[in-house]
């Protein structure tokens, strides 16, 4: 098993602390860790490209890639998708097992022709697309357990019938085609949160058995997050080791997390290397 660690340097806060937080993980011999090539940056072994303008254009408008271009968010958002990308590539091709990809913005509140909420390209869609077409794969899911419901992949995977969709968040309970929005309450215990994730993955991804699985996970839900759903900082490592485990027995363990919601800088640092810790350990049995 290998796993797969995307990374770019990034302006702000919650991350200031990384790679170096990662310690000894990015020692180990089946680790490999990537990160983006531009001006300024220190030098790598290994170099994460940026997406071509035709693969935006795959999930995105032309209008709405200008829009970006405007905010003067665009490099971030190229590399926080593009880091998405080549974890997908990668797992595809199957050089690496799974992968682990740090943004600097999320994923789930971009749709064909909208952002907002810190997101600015959707990734995993974009991902999708890359996967469809060059390793022809047919069977795709996303769990999406994000404090926010993900509107921007709801909207994008809603007619998409590879996709399956299942977000977990403040939204209400619905339905439509392969998208799934399970309702998670405002206030919630570590035991119980995990349940309804077990539940979910069992009754909606197993049944579904895709060849690939994206995770959009973010820790705004943690206590003293902007999203505190009442979780602490420990149910992440536990929750990874739930979706790790279904990966390895329905997909033979092809699993991308990509880093969405959360703020804090401390809580980063305790948090993402359990999370990272449960990806390169063997497989989950």
């Amino acid at each position: 098993m290998f796993t797969g660690i995307f990374y770019y340097y990034q302006q702000g806060e919650r991350l200031k602390d990384f790679p170096d937080a990662l310690g000894r993980i990015l020692s180990r011999p089946n680790v490999f860790f990537y990160d983006a090539f531009y001006p300024l940056k220190p030098g790598s072994s290994f170099d994460l490209e940026p997406i071509p303008p035709e693969s935006l254009y795959k999930v995105h408008t032309p209008q709405m890639v200008q829009q970006v271009m405007a905010t003067g968010e665009y490099e971030g958002a190229l590399y926080s998708a593009a880091g998405t990308v080549s974890a997908a590539i990668k797992v595809g091709a199957g050089e690496i097992t799974n992968g682990f990809v740090f943004t600097g913005y999320g994923d789930h509140h971009a749709g064909r022709n909208f952002f907002g909420g810190g997101c600015y390209f959707n990734g995993a869609a974009i991902a999708i697309q890359e996967l469809k077409e060059r390793f022809n794969l047919k069977k795709f899911a996303v769990v999406d357990s994000d404090a926010h419901h993900g509107d921007g992949s709801w909207a994008l995977f809603e007619n998409d019938p590879d996709v399956l969709y299942v977000c977990l968040c403040s939204g209400p309970d619905d339905i439509q085609n392969r998208n799934i929005n399970i309702h998670v309450p405002s206030a919630i215990d570590d035991a119980t949160y995990l349940s309804l994730i077990r539940d979910a993955l069992e009754q909606h991804v197993r049944v579904f058995h895709p060849q690939i699985l994206f995770w959009n996970w973010g820790y705004d839900g943690t206590i003293g997050e902007y999203g505190d759903l009442g979780l602490t900082a420990e149910v992440h490592a536990r929750l990874a080791l739930e979706i790790k485990r279904l990966a390895d027995e329905v997909c033979n363990g092809r699993l991308i997390v990509v880093l969405c919601g959360g703020s804090r800088r401390d809580l980063a640092s305790i948090i993402i290397p359990g999370v990272v810790e449960v990806l390169a350990n063997a497989p989950s049995q």
